[in-house]
C-alpha cells in the first residue's frame, strides 16, 4: 500500500472468515465430548448445523433448577457455575466449568426438570443443541444415534461410578 492509500476494513469479510473458524472450533469441541466422539466428519457437519449460539453476560442465569431440560450446553468462551440451593437456602456450588466443558447432557435422554442452576460467572458464549433437534437427527440416522446414546451412557456411568467411589470413601 502506498502512503496515500488507507486500509478498508470490511466486517462482512471478517465475519465470513470468523464463521469458518468458529465452526472448526465447535467441531473440535464436539469431537472431544464422549457423546459425539465416535461420529464421522459428515455426521458432525450435520450436528454443527443443529447448534444454536447464545451469549450470556456475567451473573446471567442460563437456566434455573426446575426449568425444563431442553438441551446440551457447550462453553465456547467464559466460565459457568452449576449450583444448587439446599433446603436451608444456602447456595452450594456443584461445578465450575470453562471453555470446552459441557453440561445439561441428561436433558438429551430424559424429559425431567433441571436438577441444578447454571449461571455465567463471566461473559460467556454458549453453543446449545436442543433435544428435539438431536432427536430428529437420531431418527433420521439411527446408526449414528446409537453412537450418540452410547456416548451419553458413558458419561452417566462415569459420573455414577465417581459418586459411588465418593460415597464409599465417606463411609470408610
Amino acid at each position: 500500500m502506498g502512503n496515500n492509500e488507507k486500509a478498508v476494513h470490511s466486517s462482512f469479510w471478517s465475519n465470513l472468515f470468523n464463521m469458518t473458524t468458529e465452526k472448526d472450533d465447535i467441531k473440535k469441541n464436539l469431537f472431544s465430548i464422549p457423546i459425539f466422539q465416535d461420529l464421522r466428519e459428515k455426521d458432525m457437519n450435520i450436528i454443527t448445523g443443529l447448534i444454536h449460539y447464545r451469549n450470556y453476560i456475567k451473573d446471567e442465569y442460563i437456566f434455573y433448577k426446575g426449568d425444563p431440560g431442553i438441551g446440551l450446553y457447550i462453553i465456547r468462551e467464559g466460565d459457568v457455575s452449576i449450583s444448587d440451593i439446599d433446603s436451608t437456602g444456602n447456595v452450594q456450588s456443584l461445578a465450575n466449568l470453562s471453555k470446552g466443558d459441557f453440561f445439561g447432557e441428561l436433558a438429551l435422554i430424559e424429559d425431567e426438570k433441571r436438577s441444578a442452576t447454571a449461571i455465567a460467572k463471566s461473559d460467556a458464549k454458549i453453543a446449545i443443541i436442543f433435544k428435539p433437534d438431536l432427536d430428529e437427527f437420531i431418527e433420521r440416522y439411527p446408526s449414528q444415534g446409537i453412537k450418540i446414546l452410547k456416548g451419553i451412557l458413558q458419561i452417566v456411568t462415569y459420573r455414577l461410578r465417581k459418586l459411588n467411589d465418593e460415597i464409599i470413601s465417606n463411609i470408610k
